[in-house]
């Protein structure tokens, strides 16, 4: 019965111009398209861009736009399936490709979504987050939560490119985004502080027992070592097994942002793996190495720097192209929104 639910056509037209004029509808017409059965209706599509199409048009960008005209001179990457203009890489992910040229300086402002930077290339480059210096280095995770202050600059020489994740479609969605710009930051915090004070997990400053100071104590995660945890964690995983991290606060265990998830993930040599099918979407972003991702039967083949939109529920196979080297993933996803919201699925 549910299968056959009546269709506007079948109403009199003076009685859905009636309900229309009065910014009402009816919602059996439409039930099983916002609440079809057993699989979500997902308009994101498996996407993938390539770093060697966007950075050419980024570098130009540098040219086109000062920074005094951009503010943040970006690519974003937008999923055709959710419309271009929506700037969505998947239904609650923002992704953009960052440039910043030497001696600029990208304005200190805060807002309320949350935001983090992952670096591609380029040396020199820094962010001031809450009065402490973050250097920028290639694969480093640096985290700009809701509402602090945050600013961007080059020092080095050549650009530096960093990818942006941000929840900016669902801020955006609830008419809950906005920023405030400020005065460039004082640093008065010793460069390397977070890091030197939680740099080993499983060992966090005593202090941190009694109170924290702040929900986000740790704001620069290194790929260096990132890296080394990973390489030590292949060391003990099963064959067949992923080696999967996860980038936690350090003081409570849990995802270091509200609604976005961050982790890195390593193919050993020839390996060839499945990810766990989940309610969550995701973004999978080359770090190392190259290899096919297959996301719902469908074969990518990515290199570094590439990026790929995974839907909801999807079916997701990663492979190694190498037989000798391993290749290494960083992954956003909107599982931490998912258990919030108390939806989140694991489904084998």
């Amino acid at each position: 019965m549910s299968n056959q639910l009546g269709r506007v056509e079948d109403l009199p037209a003076d009685y859905y111009q009636s309900l229309v004029s009065m910014n009402t509808l009816p919602l059996w017409p439409a039930l099983r398209s916002v609440l079809p059965y057993d699989i979500p209706a997902r308009r994101t599509q498996p996407v993938m861009w390539r770093y060697s199409d966007i950075r050419p048009n980024l570098l130009r960008a540098g040219e086109l736009a000062p920074i005094e005209k951009a503010e943040r001179r970006v690519l974003v990457l937008c999923n055709p399936g959710l419309g271009l203009q929506n700037m969505q890489a998947t239904a609650s992910i923002y992704i953009g490709m960052q440039l910043i040229l030497p001696g600029e300086t990208a304005p200190n402002h805060r807002h309320t979504p949350s935001a983090v930077r992952f670096v591609i290339e380029g040396q020199g480059g820094f962010t001031v987050v809450s009065g402490e210096k973050l250097p920028m280095e290639k694969g480093d995770l640096i985290l700009t939560p809701p509402g602090l202050w945050h600013e961007h600059g080059h020092a080095g020489k050549g650009p530096v490119i960093w990818l942006d994740a941000l929840d900016l479609p669902l801020i955006y969605g609830i008419d809950a985004s906005y920023c405030i710009e400020g005065k460039s930051q004082a640093v008065d915090q010793a460069q390397g502080k977070c890091n030197a004070e939680f740099r080993q997990g499983g060992v966090i400053p005593y202090r941190s027992l009694d109170s924290s100071s702040t929900p986000y104590p740790l704001l620069r995660f290194p790929w260096r070592e990132v890296r080394q945890s990973l390489l030590a964690l292949a060391g003990v995983t099963a064959k067949g097994e992923l080696v999967h991290l996860a980038y936690v606060n350090p003081e409570t265990g849990r995802e270091c942002l509200p609604t976005l998830g961050f982790s890195a993930i390593m193919l050993r040599p020839g390996e060839e793996t499945r990810l766990r099918k989940r309610s969550a979407s995701a973004v999978i972003h080359g770090v190392e190495g190259a290899g096919i991702a297959t996301i719902d039967h469908v074969a990518h083949a990515f290199g570094e720097a590439d990026t790929i939109a995974v839907p909801t529920h999807a079916e997701v196979v990663l492979s190694n192209a190498s037989g000798k080297e391993p290749a290494c993933l960083f992954m956003v996803d909107d599982a931490p929104l998912h258990r919030k919201l108390g939806i989140y699925e694991v489904f084998d």
